[in-house]
């Protein structure tokens, strides 16, 4: 409180505890690859084709990546980061390809291969286009599931070697997703129709779906633009059989277009089977620890948790109205826990913050768990 010694207009200035929670960005994507052109090894960004083709060269400068790259944007992509793992070479295996995928982590000057994604927060999809080696898949997998904000795209082989029903599937996993087939697409370069692997193109997809109607729908039943026709033609039936194993088709229905038509992750967890209630979920993770971060400059009391568990609530209400949530009240589709109660004195005396949060993003009152907790400036 100012002390009124003198006359005048006199201002005291309080904080509400009212801090805002945004959702962050969920349709970032970030592909690797070869490439004859362009640097190596590094997060190179890029928001169009012509920017890509600049740093990278075109269709005749790689395989995979710029086909990939083209189709993202192509489909509703806006940023993209590319790592490039240098040219293909004659004779080149499985096993190279791998490793320099894999590359190094050696500290922030010297990280080499998927690596250099690490430190970028804002990524969210994953994609190693026509890479697809069980070993490299395994990577992606990896990265994405020790990061825990972000989400792989992964390509089926080009060619069925035997029946469907023995066909390869990624390792299983809540943070990833697979597709079949290949695409057609018209080379410029080449002047002929080829096909290319479909991840580029699906995750344009993503971004247009996560744009259009939000993260929380399905990235299926959508058309992917661009592309002419498919390396296979499946049925309804044949569907059946790789759908359960989470393989999820691209169908061509003639007039209407070729759509993906299927949307599961490659986990046997029911709870997640669906991508996208896991992208929901690891975008609300993400945004909620994100959008508590400040509470560490607080002290650690009754006051802090009545203003985090009202910013949060804020939040989730706001995705319940977007019907992100389920439920005919709020009540049914959140829960929201900061009080002594899941923040006793022994917390509070080793600076963490507690707050355990519930949110159904399937059926109402079904809760899925996330925890947030923030250590706190000890001084406070």
């Amino acid at each position: 409180m100012s002390e009124m010694t003198a006359p005048g207009v006199y201002t005291n200035i309080t904080s509400s505890g009212n801090k805002p929670i945004a959702s962050v960005g969920s349709s970032t994507a970030a592909f690797i690859g070869q490439s004859s052109r362009g640097p190596e090894n590094q997060a190179t960004l890029v928001t169009s084709w012509a920017q890509y083709e600049k740093q990278f060269g075109s269709f005749g400068e790689s395989q995979y990546l710029a086909h990939a790259v083209y189709g993202f944007f192509a489909n509703g992509g806006s940023k993209a980061f590319i790592c490039n793992i240098g040219a293909e070479k004659d004779g080149q295996t499985d096993n190279d390809v791998t490793a320099a995928l894999m590359g190094e982590d050696k500290g922030p000057a010297k990280r080499t291969g998927i690596n250099v994604f690490n430190n970028i927060e804002e990524i969210s999809l994953v994609a190693a286009p026509g890479i697809t080696s069980p070993e490299a898949q395994g990577i992606l997998i990896d990265h994405c599931e020790k990061l825990g904000d972000r989400f792989a795209l992964l390509d089926c082989e080009e060619t069925l070697q035997s029946g469907l029903d023995e066909m390869y599937r990624p390792k299983a996993s809540t943070n990833a997703a697979c597709y079949f087939p290949w695409v057609r697409v018209y080379d410029p370069i080449k002047k002929e129709n080829v096909y290319q692997p479909p991840t580029g193109f699906v995750a344009g997809l993503y971004s247009r779906v996560d744009s259009q109607r939000g993260i929380h729908k399905a990235p299926a039943n959508e058309t992917l633009n661009g592309v002419t026709g498919l390396k296979y033609s499946l049925t309804k039936e044949e569907q059946s059989l790789l759908n359960p194993r989470g393989i999820n088709l691209i169908r061509d229905f003639g007039d209407m277009g070729i759509k993906v038509y299927g949307a599961r992750t490659l986990t046997n967890d029911a709870e997640w089977k669906y991508i996208n209630v896991r992208r929901l979920f690891l975008n609300v993770r993400e945004s909620l620890q994100k959008g508590t971060e400040w509470a560490v400059f607080e002290p650690n009391n009754e006051t802090l948790w009545g203003n985090v568990k009202r910013n949060i609530a804020a939040y989730l209400k706001t995705l319940w109205k977007q019907e992100a949530l389920v439920g005919t009240t709020p009540e049914e589709a959140f829960y929201v826990i900061c009080d002594q109660t899941n923040n006793p004195q022994e917390s509070i005396d080793q600076g963490i913050l507690n707050v355990s949060i519930g949110i159904a993003p399937v059926k109402p009152a079904e809760f899925v768990s996330i925890t947030i907790q923030q250590k706190y400036e000890e001084d406070n």
